[in-house]
């Protein structure tokens, strides 16, 4: 790549960034990031202890296929122990937490859509405008 071509690129991130976009971006991922640790609370601390507890009182985290010979008395045995195990609770937290994400930010977008078109609306049959 020749200096020109370096310098549009430079130039054309700080236009980027000056305008907010990069501000805009980093932001969104602060926030996603504190609105992941939530999700992943409410769904191992306030979600799946009553789903556990109608289905025989099963802590979802501790369920496991133990790939080794040796029997374990629980999960953490096994990892104490080195055996190798499949780890299908945390997966399943984990998934019902993605879900629950998807759901709530399909919301927000939703909700965010109907304001714009709103505004567009409002701006279309605005003379002023």
């Amino acid at each position: 790549m020749n200096r020109n071509g370096m310098i549009g690129i430079l130039k054309e991130f700080r236009e980027f960034a000056v305008k907010g976009s990069l501000i805009d971006f980093a932001a969104a991922i602060i926030i996603g990031t504190a609105f992941n640790s939530v999700v992943a609370s409410l769904v191992k601390d306030v979600i799946m202890p009553p789903i556990g507890w109608l289905i025989g009182r099963t802590d979802f985290a501790s369920l496991y296929v133990n790939l080794g010979s040796q029997e374990y008395e629980s999960l953490q045995a096994a990892h104490a122990a080195g055996a190798p195990t499949i780890n299908y609770g945390t997966f399943l937290n984990a998934l019902i937490g993605f879900l629950l994400t998807l759901w709530i930010v399909f919301l927000f977008v939703k909700v965010i859509n109907r304001v714009r078109r709103e505004k567009e609306k409002n701006d279309a049959s605005d003379p002023t405008t």
